[in-house]
């Protein structure tokens, strides 16, 4: 059986079996694309965030909001409960 191929998400964003176990990281870095994710969320300025994350760029980041966005467009609602 042969081994998960890497997939490019776009120009930062890839996912390689053979970095971080194929979870979303940021092109020639080890950054997951989840943690940035979690300090856009938590209203960490950009700024910031490139100053904390070596090799993560603005660029990269708007990709990121951009690829998120598009899979929560794309995806089912899944109802809560009341």
């Amino acid at each position: 059986m042969s081994e998960p191929a890497r997939r490019e998400l776009g120009q930062y964003i890839v996912a390689d079996p053979k970095i971080c176990h194929g979870q979303l990281t940021f092109r020639g870095t080890r950054v997951f694309v989840a943690d940035i994710l979690d300090d856009v969320a938590h209203g960490t300025p950009w700024d910031e965030i490139v100053r904390n994350w070596h090799g993560v760029t603005l660029e990269a980041i708007t990709e990121a909001v951009q690829l998120a966005r598009e899979a929560l467009l794309t995806q089912e609602p899944t109802p809560t409960a009341a």
